[in-house]
């Protein structure tokens, strides 16, 4: 599961943006200073991106940005109440990849965030392979980190292809339902809840891994694993 870290000094801004993308899916973790992000950055798992408050009682974004870029190859979205050109451009300068005034809507700060995880490496050909899933397109199959073979149906495969082609990202039921619709007439909730359970059997049925399809409350289904698809690689 991708892995959110916010440092925000404004309680309620910082608990509305780790309940608003824990909501889509994400693991967030919250912070309040620059003492409490040195903490954090010696004992929390990798970020993936990094929402970063530029005033912090103890410190400020420009200075710290640098210090995460040192630690973690990770995306770092600056918000700011200053959205002045000069502030900008230093933020930019000290290694920010997007910058959001404080009063950008939550669904718009979900939306860079998912636009800056699409141009990850972790999302990409980075991938440690060691842990990798990979839907093998062309043979119908998924296949886990572990090497095991999962079978798929038709309406499997799509439904895994929309998953990992939007990785770090959940799915809404409507969409996967659109998606599906085309094999299958009036294909609705409770169809894909069919899918999703048989998927899930077959899964824990060929391997120890992980389950790594991830039901995302009042949204849809997310692949929170490492995944690809293509051919599966041997040797």
């Amino acid at each position: 599961m991708s892995h959110i870290l916010i440092v925000e000094d404004e309680d309620s801004l910082r608990t509305d943006l780790i309940d608003y993308m824990g909501l889509h899916g994400y693991e967030t973790t919250g912070v309040a200073s620059a003492d409490e992000l040195e903490t954090a950055l010696e004992t929390i798992p990798q970020p993936h991106v990094v929402i970063l408050d530029i005033s912090l009682p103890d410190g400020n974004g420009f200075e710290l940005a640098p210090k995460i870029r040192q630690r973690f190859d990770c995306g770092i979205i600056m918000l700011t109440a200053h959205g002045d050109a000069e502030s900008r451009v230093r933020g930019f300068d000290s290694g920010a990849d997007i910058y959001l005034v404080k009063h950008t809507s939550l669904r718009e700060i979900l939306a860079a965030i998912q636009s800056l995880m699409r141009r990850l490496p972790i999302h990409g050909e980075h991938w440690n392979a060691a842990s990798e899933w990979v839907l093998d397109d062309a043979a119908w199959r998924l296949v886990p980190p572990d090497g095991a073979s999962i079978k798929l149906t038709s309406t499997e495969r799509a439904f895994l292809a929309a998953l990992i082609e939007n990785s770090g990202t959940p799915c809404s039921r409507e969409d996967l339902a659109r998606l599906l619709s085309n094999r299958q007439t009036q294909f609705d909730n409770r169809h894909l809840d069919a899918v999703v359970s048989r998927l899930r059997r077959k899964i824990q049925d060929h391997t120890a891994a992980e389950q790594p399809i991830k039901s995302v409350y009042g949204v849809g289904y997310s692949f929170s694993a490492a995944g690809r698809i293509g051919n599966t690689r041997s040797g």
